[in-house]
């Protein structure tokens, strides 16, 4: 059989996402991919340890043959093996997201000979990365009404920059994909929110509660404070979430050096709010994630709110990979129609 050629791609254009996407797909397909300028729109390109975890990760899955997984390498070639379900662990040595790790793993392994369980060590609660309750409650029960078998847990959390969380999933090969269709969200459930706060003084958290309370108009007392001290270092996520028949939206604040209590509340309460204005089920984060379960499944069609800069060249990216096309429609301003054929 005449092997196809290396796929070559550019990394100027994004993140890590292009690479994690990459990993994925190449999982899957069985395609070996070259990529060059490894996150160049970063302030400090190439590969850091949760991209190097996700690469090494990504090789133990399937014995793949890789060449450039090092520290701030900015171009690597991999050459896929076969899928093989198991038992892995992984430790990113930092206080890196194991929810990204653990989303460049998930499609491939649904494509393994066998289930699989996977732990991985690093931060559960990261800036610029899905916190675990996102994974949890918003982008695994849509993939599960797609045919997915999986779940996870979180059994330690972590922050940046200590690390030292533990996430955990149970993943079982998919029997059959079926296609996606989120238009409408179903009706109201629930609103609701929650800080978690290690290590920190707690008027931290008390102004957190106190200005995402004014912003979206609920009584202080629907945001509850939960300690998470069994964090090994300091760290704060306030998470502000609707849920609805078909779809849940979380929208977090982590807190970060330099950056005042206040203004990590501001940014999830208005991203809630916003979210709540418009009819749209599918948030922009999740925008982003379903778009390789809908490709796998080889179509489908949901309702968003915006498309992100980063769900486009995922889009593209796809496509390079398998023989879809993704259009965007606008509905109505602020509703956006994503289709995959």
């Amino acid at each position: 059989m005449k092997s196809s050629p290396t796929l070559q791609i550019s990394g100027d254009s994004g993140g890590g996402q292009l690479l994690r996407s990459s990993l994925s797909l190449a999982l899957i397909t069985g395609q070996t991919f070259r990529m060059t300028n490894i996150r160049g729109k970063r302030p400090k390109p190439g590969l850091m340890r949760q991209h190097l975890t996700c690469v090494k990760a990504a090789a133990e899955v399937c014995g793949a043959s890789v060449d450039g997984a090092e520290l701030g390498s900015v171009e690597l070639v991999f050459s896929p093996g076969k899928i093989m379900g198991g038992d892995y662990s992984f430790a990113i040595g930092s206080g890196g997201s194991t929810t990204l790790v653990l989303q460049t793993l998930l499609p491939a392994l649904l494509h393994a000979n066998g289930a699989s369980k996977v732990r991985i060590e690093g931060g559960t609660h990261n800036p610029m990365a899905p916190p675990f309750e996102f994974i949890e409650q918003c982008y695994l029960p849509v993939i599960q009404r797609m045919g997915v078998q999986a779940t996870a847990s979180l059994e330690r959390h972590g922050f940046m920059q200590a690390g030292g969380g533990v996430i955990t999933a149970k993943i079982d090969p998919i029997k059959k994909w079926k296609k996606l269709k989120l238009i409408e969200r179903g009706e109201a459930v629930e609103t609701f929110g929650r800080v978690l706060h290690a290590h920190l003084h707690r008027d931290i958290a008390e102004r957190e509660i106190s200005v995402a309370s004014q912003i979206l108009e609920w009584p202080v007392n629907q945001i509850e404070l939960r300690y998470a001290n069994d964090s090994s270092g300091p760290g704060n996520t306030i998470l502000l979430g609707a849920r609805f028949a078909n779809v849940c939206e979380i929208s977090s604040g982590i807190a970060q050096m330099g950056k005042s209590a206040e203004s990590v509340a501001t940014g999830a309460a208005k991203g809630l709010r916003s979210y709540l204005a418009s009819p749209a089920p599918v948030g922009a984060h999740l925008a982003d994630q379903l778009l390789l379960p809908m490709a796998l499944a080889g179509g489908g069609v949901f309702h968003t709110l915006s498309i992100t800069d980063h769900s486009r060249t995922n889009m593209a990216l796809i496509e390079q990979f398998l023989p879809v096309k993704f259009t965007v429609e606008e509905l109505e301003p602020g509703v956006k129609q994503l289709r995959c054929n």
